[in-house]
């Protein structure tokens, strides 16, 4: 049995952290790029609405990385893994144009969602921009799952360094020389990085994709079929899909709590800022989904690295939240004025224990999907969202705080939920006997 240590685990998951950090940075930069520009309240506040729903029409997709990893294993996995992409990829793209409809858009955004009609003009625009979004990351989060399980994480690194230098030209580019409002430049910036990073990803994933198209499964009868792809993937899709859902909820109540336009202006810089330390943990699942062992065999060793990793991303980012930094980054570095930057501090000071939460999260939910149990983690996260949807009323409505600060308090409750949701079926995996050599 290959021996797990730190350092083993540290140089087969840093490449996936530094793919993740650098994602993490794209909204800061696109935050303080359109915070620069004209009406940055108004624009702020639609290029989040705007991403919240872009992302939320991504969640058919979103876990095709574990996925992949997980099942793909020879030639007939690969094609049947890859069909099933594509099919996704379709449904939300279609999901993404319905939400486009005019009737539809304006029964959403400013009907339920309310919406002022300054911001609402905007985000429809910016909306058309992201079309192309959900395929581009289906189908290169569908190859990098190929490259993990190869043990080529490093490509994977790479292909968001490409990503990265394609959206800050793109967003420079389009500030400096087109007069278009700010949540445009921010989705435009986006949609152009993920479509230059799978073309990327689909050159890197040439010599996988032959590998496992030479490779001939070694039991036939245990190549996973459609209707196993579907069953093994469905529970992921539901977590993406009822976890996605939400940042449009909690826009939807920050639009009527107190400082509604202050609130959705905020909410994406925090997030911005707290999805840097929580991309270390989010990084961590599919490392561990690799290197657990096919019947969990490494988990002490895993569970140690995440124990390490949660304290330190959690100590960092309290770091920040409680010290002169914060101010550095809100204002200096984000370009909020001061009055939207006084906003943004008790927020962050409450998710400091996020980052650790989430690293918890990616070990349990790896634990289950290596041991092929998957409907676990589409109940956690719909757990996660009940207990956002009764928190946030509670200190929103019911103690009027303002609409950022319940918002992130809820979403740190719900969180903490989730979490406590999976213990048991993660022990009760745990406890299964290995089967006999």
């Amino acid at each position: 049995m290959t021996t797990r240590t730190y350092r083993s685990v540290l140089a087969f998951w840093l490449p996936l952290a530094a793919t993740w950090l650098m994602m993490s940075v794209e909204g800061p930069i696109l935050a303080a790029v359109i915070a620069r520009l004209a009406d940055p309240t108004y624009n702020l506040a639609a290029y989040g609405v705007a991403f919240a729903f872009a992302i939320l029409v991504e969640a058919p997709v979103i876990m095709l990385m574990s996925a992949s990893t997980a099942l793909v294993e020879d030639a007939p996995s690969l094609q049947r893994m890859r069909r099933f992409t594509w099919a996704l990829n379709g449904i939300a793209t279609v999901l993404l144009l319905l939400m486009l409809v005019p009737p539809v858009y304006d029964l959403v955004m400013r009907g339920l969602i309310g919406l002022p009609d300054e911001v609402a003009t905007i985000t429809y625009g910016a909306l058309w921009i992201f079309l192309p979004w959900p395929a581009a990351i289906g189908y290169r989060r569908f190859l990098q799952g190929l490259l993990i399980r190869a043990d080529r994480t490093r490509l994977v690194a790479a292909g968001t360094v490409i990503r990265l230098a394609a959206m800050v030209v793109t967003a420079l580019a389009l500030a400096v020389a087109a007069d278009l409002p700010g949540a445009w430049v921010g989705s435009a910036a986006l949609s152009v990085g993920v479509m230059v990073e799978a073309v990327a990803a689909r050159l890197m994933a040439r010599e996988t994709l032959a590998e496992l198209t030479d490779t001939p499964p070694d039991d036939p009868d245990a190549v996973p079929g459609y209707r196993d792809i579907s069953h093994f993937y469905l529970p992921l899709a539901l977590t993406s899909l009822i976890g996605l859902t939400v940042q449009p909820m909690l826009t939807f109540f920050m639009g009527r709590a107190p400082a509604p336009l202050e609130s959705l202006a905020v909410f994406p810089v925090v997030h911005a800022l707290s999805f840097v330390f929580r991309s270390f943990g989010l990084s961590y699942q599919e490392a561990a989904i690799a290197l657990l062992g096919r019947h969990n065999e490494h988990v002490a060793m895993m569970g140690r690295f995440a124990l390490v990793l949660g304290l330190a991303t959690s100590g960092a980012l309290g770091l920040v939240a409680f010290t002169p930094l914060s101010r550095l980054w809100f204002e200096v570095l984000s370009g909020l004025s001061p009055e939207l930057a006084a906003y943004a501090v008790w927020p962050t000071r409450l998710l400091v224990p996020l980052p650790a939460l989430s690293v918890l999260l990616s070990l349990q939910r790896a634990i289950l999907v290596q041991g092929r149990r998957t409907g676990p983690i589409s109940g956690a996260t719909t757990v996660e969202v009940i207990g956002i949807a009764i928190l946030f009323p509670l200190f929103g409505f019911g103690l009027g705080w303002t609409g950022v600060t319940a918002a992130f308090i809820a979403f740190l409750g719900g969180r903490l939920a989730g979490n406590l949701y999976l213990l048991r079926p993660v022990r009760e995996v745990l406890a299964r006997p290995a089967p006999s050599l």
